[in-house]
């Protein structure tokens, strides 16, 4: 599993309509990685957890994810990938 978000958005709460997300350091940990490293780790990941403009335009870069498939939270993306 691997979850990345922007880093503006740790500690933060974001709300869609029906949907409301902690960004919490316990979950997506405190380790600041570059955008090589992310595609490095989303390369080889059996699932995902994206949430934020950059880190899922990264996954789209990859073609891992659409725009259109993503869940926006106010103004901000989230995508959840699973690999089957």
């Amino acid at each position: 599993m691997v979850a990345v978000c922007d880093r503006e958005l740790m500690n933060t709460t974001i709300a869609g309509k029906e949907v409301e997300i902690y960004i919490s350091g316990s979950f997506y940990g405190t380790t600041l990685v570059s955008p090589d490293e992310v595609r490095l780790a989303l390369s080889s990941a059996a699932n995902a957890n994206l949430t934020g403009e950059r880190t899922v335009a990264l996954a789209v870069e990859m073609g891992l994810v659409s725009r259109s498939a993503c869940l926006m939270l106010g103004d901000v993306p989230h995508a959840q990938l699973f690999m089957i």
